[in-house]
This record gives structure tokens, sequence and C-alpha cells, in this order.
């Protein structure tokens, strides 16, 4: 476990885990969650590595339905499916079905892989190839955008993803209306920044998702059972993606300044 700079001390809540589990608490300054994964890598022993979140709680299965999985596909990355617990809680909802979206959709849009990027809060993949494609990107300073771009260079050395959907952890992130924003103007940023490592090893230019990807955003919470209604996380949703194209412009710019200072 690694402790990216919390204001909050947290021995005693290390402590209370020590007689059901090898725990080792790992302390730094604060340096973004890419850094604290690959500080907590370089202490890990194991053949596999399993990253999850602070607001997350893995299921009691968690580890040996992972140990089930890689049994047959060793040199994969697995993704599992990642719960909200807080469906009582709009913007929680919104925000985690707009990831079940996209796991569903680059589901169907890419079948020679099963998904084109796992979320860090529930993902698994051998140690030694972790290295191997560089571990995570440690100039993502946000929780936005270095799962995703890990996931592109894992692609990229020509090995596999593949989804789990019985590798499950409950998710409890709270959200309010200015949290939500703030959440999906981060994730822009991140993608701008995903995107500028990508172009640089590919060449290719920004792909702007078709019109058919924004209409099934817009008519998937139609299909989905929740305790929320459907229009108001309908409503969220396009909320979400007006924060994520004002982050993605305002890290552009941002950047623009900075070399035009340098």
């Amino acid at each position: 476990m690694v402790d990216d700079g919390s204001k909050t001390p947290l021995e005693p809540v290390v402590a209370h885990f020590h007689d059901q589990i090898n725990l080792t608490l790992i302390q730094q300054a604060n340096a973004g969650p890419a850094a604290a994964r690959n500080t907590g890598v370089t202490r890990a022993r194991g053949r596999y590595l399993a990253f999850t979140d602070d607001d997350c709680a893995p299921a009691p299965d968690w580890l040996t339905t992972l140990a089930v999985r890689f049994a047959t596909v060793p040199d994969c990355m697995i993704g599992g499916r990642t719960v909200n617990v807080l469906d009582s809680n709009l913007y929680s909802t919104a925000s985690q079905v707009l990831i079940d979206y996209l796991y569903t959709y680059y589901y169907y849009k890419n079948s020679s892989h099963p998904l084109s990027f796992f979320a860090s809060n529930n993902m698994a993949l051998p140690s030694d190839l972790f290295w191997v494609v560089g571990g995570f990107d440690t100039t993502f300073t946000l929780a936005a955008g270095e799962d995703r771009e890990l996931c592109d260079r894992w692609l990229h050395h020509a090995y596999k993803m593949i989804y789990a959907p019985e590798v499950r952890v409950y998710h409890a992130h709270k959200l309010t209306l200015p949290t939500f924003w703030r959440q999906h103007f981060n994730y822009g940023r991140g993608a701008f920044c995903f995107h500028v490592r990508r172009s640089s090893r590919t060449d290719e230019r920004v792909k702007v998702e078709p019109l058919k990807f924004f209409f099934n955003l817009l008519t998937y919470p139609l299909l989905q059972k929740s305790k929320q209604p459907e229009i108001l996380v309908t409503a969220l949703l396009i909320v979400s993606q007006l924060a994520n194209v004002t982050g993605f412009f305002w890290e552009r710019f941002k950047q623009y300044k900075s070399r035009q200072i340098l």
C-alpha cells in the first residue's frame, strides 16, 4: 500500500489488517498516482501485480479469481468489473455508468482485443511485462489518463487484454456536482496528455469519436437498471463530456503557454 503524501496518518489503518494479509505501508511525498503505483511495484515480489484504489473495496475472492484467469492467460493484462456501491448518489452513479459504457463501446468496436483500456482501480498484469512496457508514465500527475496511456503502450507491444467481470471491486467515490465536474475536467486534461504521448509514439493525430459514439452514450442509461432517473443520468453524461472537452483544451492551452515562456 502506497501513501502518496496523505495528510491522514495511515499506520493505524494498516495495523488493523496485519493479522489478515501481508501488507506493507510505503510512504512518499505527493507525486501522483502513476508515481505511487510505480513505487509500490518496486517493492513487490510477486509474479503478478494487482492494482486498486483507496476508495475501492476488492471482493473477498478478488485475488483468487485473478489467479484462476492468469492460470489460462499468464501473459495478459486483466481488467475486472467495478461496482458502484453509492447507487443513491446521482453523480457517482453517472460516473460509473460512463465507465461501463466505455468498456462496452470499445469491446464491440475492437474485436481483436476485448478492450483498449482498463481503469487502474481494478487491473492486474505480469510484473515482468509491466517493466517491459515502461510502467506508469510519471509525467501524469493527476488521476486522469495514466491508466489509459499504460494500456495503450501495452497494446503497442502487441500484448493482450482480457476483461474478467467476475473480478470485482466495489467503488465508493462520493461525488457532488462540483466534484463531478472537476473529475471529468481532469479526465479531459489527462486525455490531452495521453494524445500527446500517443502521437509521439505512433505519429497519429487526435481522432474524434464518430457521432454513433455520442448517440449510444446518451441512450445507454436507458438500458441500465438504476435507482436514479435515466434522464438525469443522461444529462450528467452530457455534462461530463462538456467538462472533458473543457479540460482537454485547458491543458492544451496551458502546455502551449509554457512552451512559449520557455
